[in-house]
């Protein structure tokens, strides 16, 4: 954890409130993308982040430092969205949207750019159809940036467990699309943005 989230932390611990607001700003994209990607749509995402914080500061007298705090966070999350999920079948809302379209760039550009555009659309809707469990993994690892470890934590697995979760997924998921590992000029044909399984 760097120098001034350790500062900021410590300084909200004890009351600062424009410390605990930093922080927020500092998270809040970040949970609220994990969260809307979960959801389905926009206005549960943004309660259950709004809860995730409410949760996080009453908890921060817990928080020892000894993960990230982006870690600790993403695990009140998680928490906060399969509580979510226990409610029932009316805890999620009848107008699930597809929180791909925001993701995606839709200016105008060349066509292999708009064939990868599509490509990524097609991966972005065969990741949401996967289990609840191998979502998380993804999500976590792939879109949130979380280290094979902090993935771990946030779910309270073994680092070897979303090892295996990874592999499967990118089997399964270049089976749904229907592509190869690589084209023949070594291009990945499976756009998994800004992560590797290392």
């Amino acid at each position: 954890m760097d120098s001034r989230t350790k500062s900021l932390c410590r300084r909200a611990r004890s009351g600062d409130k424009n410390a605990a607001c930093e922080l927020l700003e500092i998270h809040h994209a970040d949970i609220f993308a994990y969260l809307r990607r979960l959801c389905g749509n926009r206005q549960d995402a943004e309660d259950l982040t709004q809860q995730t914080f409410l949760n996080a500061w009453s908890s921060l007298h817990k928080f020892a430092g000894r993960s990230e705090f982006s870690t600790w966070l993403h695990r009140i999350a998680h928490n906060a969205y399969i509580d979510w999920r226990r409610k029932g079948p009316g805890a999620t809302r009848n107008y699930p949207d597809r929180w791909w379209d925001e993701c995606i760039d839709k200016g105008p550009d060349s066509f292999a750019t708009v064939v990868e555009r599509q490509m990524a659309q097609r991966l972005y809707e065969a990741v949401d159809q996967l289990d609840d469990d191998t979502k998380h993994v993804v999500h976590l690892h792939y879109y949130e940036h979380l280290s094979l470890r902090q993935t771990a934590k946030v779910l309270d697995v073994a680092t070897s467990t979303v090892k295996y979760r990874l592999r499967e997924v990118l089997r399964v998921l270049r089976a749904r699309l229907g592509v190869e590992e690589n084209e023949p000029n070594g291009t990945r044909t499976i756009p998994i943005p800004n992560g590797e399984m290392t």
